[in-house]
């Protein structure tokens, strides 16, 4: 099977759901194009280890796998294995390196889990980065509501690694399991229970999470929304910063994440974070639209109709479900315009 990798939103997801629907089903794939409209495009050194580490769980023959590479051949020989695993994409990279574990959990996730077996991770690289799902966001809002659909993850994190420098680590405990998932139905989210958070900087003084999550909690007080946050100072490879809210409504979470950069206040980045998160709130919808885009290979693989509103349908979910029907006879449909709120249903195959 071949696989455009510079379709819709034409970045990493491409590759690693690719990645994962290969190991998970068996079916050879060939992804060109990878990243071809990046300013870097092609394998970047997250994407690299995500590779390897797809390729080490089901003992895959791999083609074009090095830095800078557009095109991708990856032949499964096996179905997943569960076992101990170590991905460092700082060992991959050849230097330091803040390149996502989150991404490259993302990709092996489904496959070992699916297998009948328990299986440790150690995740070396970026824990807390731009453009991913940082440790916080799976702990508090990707893993809880998969946990409902069957899957059982542990995920401990033992150094923070922010961008660009990395360093962080991870690990994971996957409790294998047999048979299909159990559908999920994220439609109504009821009333708001708890907001929580913190403000967290590493090699930084520490009145900036201060300021970040007291700037946060004004802004949401304003809002109507009480909210537990709490500044923390941690050690890193580097200096680093950022803030992680999370909402937990009647049935279901939610995150949203800024990030700091040097010229940027502790304000701002406060700032940021509140706006997405209540602009999501006031939609009215359950899920973010992080959290419907790393639902939907879930969803497609469950034994039944599973459906979700979410705040805004994205280019990035649009893109997963060209992938995901690649390789799955699953009916995907999504009622609703790119960019807003809208209701995605998924019924696999019989």
């Amino acid at each position: 099977m071949q696989i455009d990798g510079s379709i819709g939103e034409g970045g990493g997801q491409v590759l690693r759901t690719a990645l994962t629907l290969s190991a998970l089903t068996g079916q050879p794939v060939e992804i060109v194009h990878i990243r071809a409209g990046r300013p870097n495009p092609g394998l970047q050194p997250q994407h690299l280890t995500a590779v390897q580490a797809a390729a080490a769980i089901c003992q895959a023959r791999v083609e074009g796998a090095e830095l800078g590479s557009q095109t991708l051949r990856f032949w499964p020989q096996s179905p997943p294995v569960p076992g101990t695993y170590t991905f460092d994409v700082a060992e991959i990279a050849g230097r330091g390196s803040a390149g996502a574990v989150g991404l490259v959990f993302q990709t092996v996730f489904l496959p070992l889990a699916l297998a009948p077996g328990e299986s440790q991770l150690t995740l070396r690289g970026g824990t807390h980065v731009p453009w991913a799902p940082s440790v916080d966001y799976l702990r508090e809002v990707f893993l809880p509501t998969v946990a409902r659909m069957g899957l059982e993850v542990e995920m401990d994190l033992v150094a923070w690694g922010f961008y660009p420098a990395g360093g962080g680590e991870v690990r994971v405990r996957i409790r294998g399991r047999s048979g299909p998932l159990t559908p999920i139905a994220l439609t109504d989210r009821g009333d708001v229970r708890r907001v929580w958070g913190r403000g967290v900087v590493s090699n930084l003084p520490a009145h900036i999470p201060q300021r970040m999550v007291d700037r946060a909690r004004n802004l949401l007080a304003r809002a109507g929304l009480k909210a537990d946050l709490q500044p923390l100072v941690v050690r890193g490879a580097g200096p680093g910063a950022g803030i992680f809210l999370f909402v937990q409504y009647e049935h279901a979470r939610a995150g949203f994440t800024a990030y700091g950069r040097k010229g940027l206040p502790a304000d701002q980045v406060a700032q940021m974070a509140c706006q997405d998160l209540l602009a999501h709130h006031e939609t009215g919808a359950p899920v973010d639209p992080h959290l419907a885009d790393q639902l939907l290979l879930p969803m497609a693989l469950a034994a039944g109709t599973s459906r979700l509103f979410t705040s805004a349908v994205t280019r990035h979910l649009l893109t997963n479900i060209a992938v995901v029907q690649a390789f799955l006879p699953a009916q995907i449909t999504v009622d609703g315009e790119e960019g807003k709120s809208g209701t995605v249903t998924v019924i696999p195959a019989s």
